[in-house]
């Protein structure tokens, strides 16, 4: 059974609402560690999220475009099970400094319950990224700091993600 899944292919999964330049650098890095890089972007009903799933497939992939061996998916349901799903072994997860870290461990438990053989690997997040959040950037760019946003998320998605809280914004005034 786990002769199938490929110690060469990782996968990290997120919501990515949106794509933030922590989120990139956890990506970057991973790269250079697998031969295999696939970004699973999930499907979360229950969550109000800023971008579609489509919007958000569609930012990862300008923003990794320079990246060969990264693809991004959809997927919906446990990431554990999306990683079996296509033959992978290692699941990344970027940690910031102690915020994420008993969720994530928690997570971690809970998957290797569910499959022991996926491998869950810890990035620390780059010092410059440590405190950088998508509930974040939705807070800055809501209160029209566009020209700051180059600190937090890649230059490629500033513009979408400002016309975005703008459209929300006006339909919250119209409505």
């Amino acid at each position: 059974m786990s002769t199938q899944l490929s110690p060469y292919k990782a996968v990290y999964t997120g919501s990515f609402d949106p794509v933030t330049l922590g989120h990139l650098d956890i990506i970057e890095r991973s790269a250079r560690l697998y031969d295999s890089l696939v970004i699973g972007v999930g499907v979360n009903s229950a969550k109000q999220s800023l971008f579609s799933t489509d919007e958000r497939i569609d930012l990862l992939q300008r923003v990794t475009r320079h990246l060969p061996h990264v693809l991004v998916e959809r997927f919906d349901g446990l990431a554990v099970d999306f990683v079996r799903n296509i033959g992978a072994r290692v699941m990344v997860r970027g940690v910031r400094p102690l915020t994420d870290i008993a969720a994530e461990f928690t997570m971690m438990m809970a998957n290797r319950q569910l499959d022991s053989d996926i491998e869950t690997v810890f990035l620390m997040a780059d010092e410059v990224y440590a405190h950088v959040s998508s509930t974040l950037i939705k807070q800055i760019a809501s209160l029209g700091h566009g020209r700051s946003l180059d600190r937090f998320v890649p230059s490629e998605i500033i513009s979408t993600l400002m016309e975005k809280v703008r459209a929300i914004q006006e339909q919250a005034l119209a409505e």
